[in-house]
Parts: structure tokens; sequence; C-alpha cells
């Protein structure tokens, strides 16, 4: 007997990007620092992210699968919270 074999279309997993929203208290150097500690950006990079947070209310962090996105968010929301500051951060599907 001959099994006939089916080409399955694997879809790649649905992407989130992480999104750091901006707020008039949290430091401008916190959110470079957590953005370099967090996303593995260098500081030059991280500065051009908070700027945009700063300058548009939000900037995108980096794009990860559900469950890495969900994580970096946990992790800045316990990082700032334990620092004493209101900074938000979101993940959300990328269309």
């Amino acid at each position: 007997m001959v099994l006939e074999r089916r080409t399955q279309r694997i879809r790649p997993p649905q992407m989130y990007q992480v999104v750091l929203l901006n707020d008039d208290y949290t430091p401008m150097e916190f959110v470079v620092v957590v953005i370099q500690e967090f996303f593995n950006k260098d500081r030059e990079t991280a500065t051009q992210i908070m700027l945009k947070i700063h300058l548009d209310g939000k900037g995108i962090c980096g794009v990860y699968t559900r469950d890495v996105a969900a994580t970096k968010v946990d992790q800045v929301i316990e990082a700032a919270h334990k620092a004493g500051h209101p900074l938000q951060c979101v993940s959300e599907p990328v269309e």
C-alpha cells in the first residue's frame, strides 16, 4: 500500500511588535536603558527609539512571536514598576 504524500503548507507564526508608550514621568535615560537591556539594542539605536516614543507617543522596540513578545512586555513593566516609573509596554499583532 502506498500512502499519498500531501504537502502541508505551514504558515509562519503570527508575529507581534512590542511597543513602548510615552508618558510625562518616566525619565528618558531609563527608557534608553530598558531598550538596551531587554531588546539588545546598542545605545545609539536605543536613543533613537526613545526619541521616537517621546515625539510620536509610541515606538516599536522589536518584533517577536507571541510568547516572546508577552515575556518582553512583562519584563519591561516589572522593571519600570520596581524603579517607580509608570512606563507602559504593550504587544500588538503585526499586520
